[in-house]
């Protein structure tokens, strides 16, 4: 029960901004993966396309990656689909 009390008290104490980035990185990586996995590739795969090591695009797939657009974007482009869509 106190750890619970203290796990509550730790995620109330993280600001919502911090909350949806993670939450927002977690999304991306999901959709890399259903992306990946629709187009039958693997990590491996998509790190020599993009010209990265495996170990960088494992650390994406953790969702714990802060993606830049520019990353989305030559993510996109080399797989021909979006990760995100933004509403206009």
């Amino acid at each position: 029960m106190i750890q619970n009390k203290l796990f509550r008290q730790c995620l109330n104490a993280i600001p919502e901004s911090q909350k949806a980035a993670f939450e927002l990185s977690f999304d991306i990586a999901e959709r890399l993966s259903q992306v990946l996995s629709a187009k039958g590739l693997t990590q491996k795969d998509l790190a020599h396309i993009l010209g990265k090591r495996e170990s960088e695009i494992s650390r994406w797939m953790t969702g714990r990656h802060n993606f830049t657009t520019q990353t989305i974007a030559r993510i996109e482009t080399a797989l021909g689909c979006k990760l995100i869509n933004v509403a206009r």
